[in-house]
């Protein structure tokens, strides 16, 4: 696999918990990881259910789409409870998916904790995932792509932490348009 394969990286910013709202939705399109090559922004309702469909619209009206070799979402839900839907956003993109999550996620707790807000729709979009895999220290789920490949993608990506640049620079843009400057933790 090409060391510059280009990617598209996403993560939300932040947002006050138990405040209703829009989240801002950042994407970093990268060579690798170390060439930062576009920025791409869309927003989502916290707790919401547009995140999939917002992301794909970001994404397919993109001048960077043809060159995308792959999607790098960090998690599954953007503005807390907003899920993407992984699945819709490969078909509708024709892009593979890979979501990375620093610590395996207890799934069930979450499917609980949906199913018991009344999010039984978002309940079922976690249920339809892949399980979580160990790829380079973190957890991935993958879809429209080989588990090796992926695995390898995330390996090119990750050059500066454990999370793959595009995500990690993605999370920085986006804490730094909404505080003011960012504060780590990516």
């Amino acid at each position: 696999m090409r060391k510059e394969l280009r990617v598209l990286g996403i993560d939300d910013g932040p947002f006050y918990k138990f405040r209703k709202g829009e989240v801002i939705i950042v994407g970093t399109f990268y060579r690798g990881g170390n060439f930062l090559d576009g920025l791409l922004t869309t927003k989502a309702r916290v707790d919401g259910k547009n995140a999939t469909k917002n992301i794909v619209e970001m994404v397919n009206k993109s001048k960077f789409k043809s060159q995308i070799r792959a999607i790098l979402l960090d998690g599954v839900a953007v503005g807390g409870f907003n899920v993407i839907d992984l699945e819709r956003l490969n078909k509708e993109t024709r892009k593979p998916v890979i979501a990375v999550i620093r610590h395996k996620p207890d799934v069930p707790k979450i499917i609980k904790t949906l199913n018991d807000l009344g999010m039984k729709q978002k309940a079922k979009i976690i249920e339809r995932l892949p399980e979580p895999k160990k790829a380079n220290g973190i957890y991935m789920q993958n879809i429209g792509i080989s588990e090796k490949d992926a695995a390898e993608i995330i390996k090119i990506t990750t050059t500066h932490s454990q999370i793959p640049e595009p995500i990690r620079v993605a999370h920085i843009i986006a804490a730094g348009l909404i505080k003011g400057e960012s504060r780590g933790g990516a």
